[in-house]
């Protein structure tokens, strides 16, 4: 008496080795630290985290500095928004030209972005 015996499915080892290859590699990506844009891998290095480093003006040393004329005011929203509306004097530098765009300036001047 022959036995027909059905070959074993593929589909189930298939299964257990994709779902074995997500996990090792979920394990991965959250065991690493996290990339820049630009591949850096040194953590404060990106130019948001610059921005903790610059001191904070108050309104009322902002407007004694623009009454005197001892600060240069920059404002670093969309050249749109300038064009609508802006303080008087003030350059435009948008945010995302802020980096390249501030070594364009005197370095000893009191530079205000808003």
């Amino acid at each position: 008496m022959t036995h027909n015996r059905r070959p074993a499915s593929v589909w189930p080892f298939a299964l257990m080795v994709f779902g074995l290859i997500l996990i090792v590699g979920a394990g991965i990506w959250y065991l690493n630290p996290a990339v820049s844009v630009n591949g850096d891998q040194e953590p404060g290095n990106t130019f948001e985290d610059s921005l903790s480093e610059i001191a904070r003006v108050s309104l009322a040393d902002a407007k004694a500095a623009y009454n005197s004329g001892s600060a240069l005011f920059v404002d670093v929203r969309d050249p749109e928004s300038y064009r609508q509306q802006h303080i008087p004097g003030a350059i435009s530098l948008p945010l995302a030209q802020f980096p390249a765009g501030l070594e364009q300036l005197n370095p000893s001047d009191w530079i205000i972005p808003y």
